[in-house]
């Protein structure tokens, strides 16, 4: 017991911090600041220079702790440094508006800005939009313009896509939560196809499975799993299965239930346990069982194999 104490004493702490709302966890080692929790606000060096970010994760996993090797965390934000934060914002939203008047003046079709930064050091000023178009405009004659009141700082541009825009203004989603998904816990976008909709047998019209980015909604690929697995041993629609209420023919499957929809003449609709059903062939005449689905007797093989021992 002392000598696994000690093993996890000796692990680092490494911790995940999130710069913006659209941004994910960057992982540093915080082992020199035992007392942080979630939601504090850190100072850190980053390859974009110096950055105050919030700490958003705690990592815990022993195997990832192990092999860890990450820059340190500097220090806890002070005051000062979250009087300094503000004071960055202001000067981000000044440059905001300053861009999109160039941006105005100067006709870019279909480029939307979304939001301006500054480092903690000032200097990188960067921009995110979202453009129509899949060529990057030249931003080159707007950075000249804001070099002006921005000397000394480096000017990006970073486009970013419909999800990530719907991600950075949050706001209630389609299906009605108080907060997107995109702004609550996701962290990374999964491809999403028009077939897990149908997999789910989930309505294919626009507004059912449209996201407020005007996408295939996130959501759709929450259950995809389960219901392939599920599906691999249904029947499927369209079936005729013997009952225990009488034959019938499959009108819906319940794939997490486990359980087919049946209709019955003079009996109507009724739900019925996959093991509680058989399949019925049918012949192309009379509709009647055919023999295909009637058991061989084991004595009918005997007396084949015997004809052909007797050749």
């Amino acid at each position: 017991m002392v000598i696994m104490e000690k093993t996890e004493l000796s692990l680092p702490k490494i911790v995940g911090i999130k710069f913006s709302k659209i941004g994910k966890n960057y992982y540093f080692d915080a082992s020199k600041l035992p007392g942080i929790k979630i939601g504090d606000s850190l100072i850190v060096e980053t390859s974009r220079g110096w950055q105050i970010g919030e700490l958003s994760e705690i990592i815990t996993d022993p195997e990832i702790l192990k092999n860890a090797a990450y820059k340190p965390v500097d220090r806890l934000a002070s005051p000062v440094d979250m009087i300094k934060k503000e004071e960055l914002k202001e000067k981000g939203e000044k440059a905001l508006e300053i861009c999109r008047s160039e941006i105005r003046n100067q006709k870019f079709e279909g480029v939307k800005l979304i939001s301006s930064e500054i480092s903690f050091d000032e200097k990188i000023l960067s921009f995110l939009f979202s453009s129509e178009s899949e060529e990057s405009p030249n931003f080159n004659n707007v950075k000249k313009i804001l070099g002006r009141d921005f000397p000394n700082a480096r000017i990006d541009f970073h486009k970013i896509g419909p999800r990530d825009v719907a991600r950075y203004f949050a706001g209630m989603g389609s299906c009605g939560l108080e907060s997107r998904c995109c702004s609550q816990f996701l962290c990374n976008f999964e491809s999403i196809s028009i077939r897990m909709a149908k997999k789910q047998g989930i309505s294919l019209t626009p507004a059912d499975i449209t996201g407020m980015c005007d996408r295939l909604r996130c959501c759709l690929g929450y259950e995809y799993c389960q219901y392939v697995d599920a599906l691999k041993d249904m029947p499927k629609k369209n079936k005729m299965v013997m009952t225990p209420s009488g034959k019938g023919k499959i009108t819906d499957v319940a794939p997490l239930r486990n359980t087919v929809y049946v209709y019955i003449e003079e009996v109507g609709i009724k739900e019925f346990p996959v093991n509680e059903i058989q399949d019925v062939i049918l012949s192309k005449t009379d509709g009647e069982p055919t023999a295909e689905n009637q058991p061989k007797p084991e004595h009918g093989r005997d007396n084949r194999r015997n004809r052909r021992n007797n050749r």
